[in-house]
């Protein structure tokens, strides 16, 4: 079963520095359909204007990544930690018994664009932990680079909880196949391009729900295209 989440039929926010739409329900956006999936809480395409961002706030028992999609990120939290990410790169935070942070946009000039996922941890009241890493676009092109896994595995982020998260990029004409272990579901988001996942067709913003499917089969539309895999229990 593939379950379509159109671009358009997302909710969204425009507070002039910040630009938002809401796969699932976040801050004044209510969606009872659409709450979360599986441990899959929050998946927020955030465009932030040149000097703008999000200032120190707290957050605890939450699992948070960030990928940058355009542009450069400036990152800054409680631990100490202090970074500028650009597209490519991908920051992990676990919040655990409590962390304050903030996410600015790092140009004068240009605008950020990013994705901000949060995900329920498997373990609440763990110590809070940062990690970013690097993930270039070689090793995302026409194949699923994994950036996100419990163990780590294949150079990829550390998360507290049964998800790993694939980065990929596909030329036109390109394919690629996943096939779900039982008990497995897939989140899939299109951050550019256009793709055919299993003969329907999904562009840039669009997401799918996916359950219930033995082989997803994806193929790049456009001259290049873009999206994230979540392998969800």
């Amino acid at each position: 079963m593939i379950r379509i989440r159109p671009s358009a039929e997302r909710g969204h926010a425009d507070h002039g520095w910040l630009k938002a739409r809401f796969s699932f329900s976040f801050a004044d956006y209510r969606d009872p359909a659409h709450v979360h999936f599986r441990k899959l809480r929050v998946l927020n395409d955030d465009v932030i204007a040149p000097g703008g961002g999000f200032g120190m706030h707290p957050h605890d028992n939450m699992e948070i990544v960030t990928y940058p999609i355009s542009g450069a990120l400036a990152h800054e939290d409680s631990a100490g930690h202090r970074s500028v990410l650009a597209a490519g790169q991908v920051q992990r935070m676990s919040a655990g018994t409590g962390i304050f942070h903030s996410e600015r946009n790092a140009s004068s000039e240009h605008p950020l664009r990013l994705l901000q996922i949060w995900l329920f941890p498997a373990e609440k009241d763990t110590e809070p932990s940062y990690e970013e890493g690097e993930f270039l676009r070689e090793e995302k092109l026409n194949r699923l680079c994994l950036i996100v896994s419990p163990e780590g595995e294949e150079g990829s982020l550390r998360i507290h909880q049964d998800a790993r998260i694939h980065a990929s990029i596909l030329e036109g004409g390109a394919r690629v196949q996943h096939t779900l272990a039982e008990g497995r579901y897939v989140w899939l988001q299109v951050t550019r391009g256009r793709i055919s996942l299993n003969d329907v067709e999904l562009a840039e913003g669009d997401g799918a729900a996916i359950s219930l499917e033995t082989t997803l089969r994806i193929e790049g539309l456009d001259t290049e295209s873009e999206f994230l895999f979540f392998d969800l229990a």
